[in-house]
C-alpha cells in the first residue's frame, strides 16, 4: 500500500494512473481538493478496488495518524502542495501553511508511525518527498545544470515554501533516520494539468481565440519533461532509491518560454487551424514581467541515470503534440 498526497492534481494523478497500470499495489490518495484537485483526472481507477481516494488536508494530523494506522503503508508519496508561483506572490500565507506545515505534519506523523514497525518493515519503509528545480533559484544562460549539491538561493514565496518543505525532509533524515527520498524536478508538462499553468493556458487560449500572454522578453529558459518520464523516474527512485539521498530529475531539454509558446502554436496550427487563416502564434502579446521572476532553470540528472538507471523515453516533439491533441479533445472541463 503506498499513501499518496495530492494524488487529484496534476503529477499526482498521472503518478496513480501510471502506477496501476505497472504494479499490482494498492494505492490511497489524500487529497484536499482545493482548486487544482480534480477526480475527474481519476476517473478511470474510482472503481479499481486498488485505489481509495480520502478527501483529507496533510495538515490535520489525526487524519493523516488515522490512514496510517487504517493501512499501514509502506511508502508515503508527498505531491501535495501549493505550487502557483504568481498565486504565492498574491497570497503566500496559504503556501506556508500548505507545503511548509503541512509537509512537516506529514513528516512527524510518518516518523512516529515508522518508529513503531517491525524492524523488517521498518527497514523497506520510504518517504519520498517531491520538491523542485525551483529551490535552486535563477541560473545564467551559461551556468551548468544545477547538481544535488547546488545551494539553494530560492527567488519567490512559492519556492521559498518549497525550499523549507525539502529541507524539512532532509531534516528528518539526519536527525531521526526517516529514510526520506527527496526528488527535484524540472518543468513537467502533458495530460491533466490545471489551466493555470502555461502549457494548457496557452492550448485552451489559443484554441477559444484569446490572446496568449508572455512574460517580458520571453527568453527565460525552462527544461521541459513529459509527465510520464517524471512518473517513471519516480518509481525508479522508489524502487532502488538510498534512504537520505536526492536526485534531481530533468529532461535536458531547455526552451525559451516564447520559444516552447510558438511550439505550441506550431502543432495547434497543424492540427486545428485557424478559421480565419494565419498562425495562433499571432495571438501573442508580451506584458508586464512578473516580479522577481527567474531568468532560468537546468538540472543535472546524471546520478539518478548513472545510479539508478534512469531515462526518459517521451520524444518532446511527438510528447507536446500528444499533449496539444489531449488538451484539444478533452477541453478545460477535464483538464480543470
Amino acid at each position: 500500500m503506498l499513501l499518496v498526497t495530492g494524488g487529484a492534481g496534476f503529477i499526482g494523478s498521472n503518478f496513480i494512473l501510471r502506477w496501476l497500470e505497472h504494479a499490482n499495489e494498492s494505492i490511497v490518495n489524500l487529497d484536499a481538493l482545493t482548486y487544482a484537485g480534480n477526480l475527474e483526472n481519476l476517473r478511470p481507477v474510482e472503481h479499481d478496488p486498488r485505489y481509495r481516494f480520502v478527501r483529507g488536508n496533510i495538515c490535520d494530523a489525526a487524519l493523516v495518524a488515522d490512514l496510517f494506522e487504517r493501512y499501514r503503508p509502506r511508502a508515503v508519496v508527498h505531491f501535495a502542495a501549493e505550487s502557483h508561483v504568481d498565486r504565492s506572490i498574491t497570497g503566500p500565507s496559504v503556501f506556508v501553511e500548505t507545503n511548509v506545515t503541512g509537509t512537516t505534519t506529514l513528516l512527524n506523523t510518518a516518523y512516529r508511525y515508522w518508529l513503531g514497525l517491525p524492524d523488517e518493515e521498518k527497514a523497506d519503509f520510504r518517504f519520498l518527498n517531491v520538491s523542485t528545480d525551483e529551490v535552486y533559484g535563477s541560473m545564467d544562460r551559461e551556468s551548468p545544470p544545477a547538481k544535488e549539491s547546488t545551494p539553494f538561493d530560492p527567488s519567490s514565496p512559492y519556492s521559498a515554501s518549497k525550499a523549507a518543505a525539502d529541507q524539512f525532509g532532509r531534516a528528518y533524515a539526519r536527525t531521526y533516520g526517516l529514510p526520506v527520498l527527496t526528488v527535484r524536478c524540472t518543468n513537467n508538462y502533458g495530460p491533466r494539468q490545471y489551466p493555470e499553468k502555461l502549457t494548457p493556458s496557452i492550448i485552451t487560449r489559443a484554441a477559444a481565440g484569446l490572446p496568449l500572454p508572455i512574460y517580458g522578453s520571453g527568453r527565460q529558459i525552462r527544461d521541459w519533461i513529459h509527465v510520464d518520464d517524471f512518473c517513471s523516474a519516480l518509481r525508479c527512485i522508489l524502487a532502488g532509491g538510498r534512504p537520505g539521498d536526492i536526485y534531481n530529475v530533468g529532461a535536458s531539454n531547455e526552451w525559451e518560454n516564447l520559444a516552447y509558446v510558438r511550439k505550441i502554436c506550431a502543432v495547434l496550427d497543424e492540427l486545428r487551424p485557424r478559421a480565419g487563416g494565419g498562425s495562433y502564434a499571432d495571438l501573442i502579446e508580451h506584458v508586464h514581467d512578473r516580479p522577481g521572476h527567474d531568468l532560468r532553470y537546468a538540472l543535472d540528472s546524471s546520478k539518478l541515470r548513472e545510479d539508478l538507471g534512469w531515462k526518459p523515453d517521451v520524444d518532446f516533439e511527438s510528447g507536446l503534440r500528444a499533449t496539444v491533441a489531449w488538451y484539444l479533445e478533452e477541453g478545460p472541463g477535464v483538464a480543470l
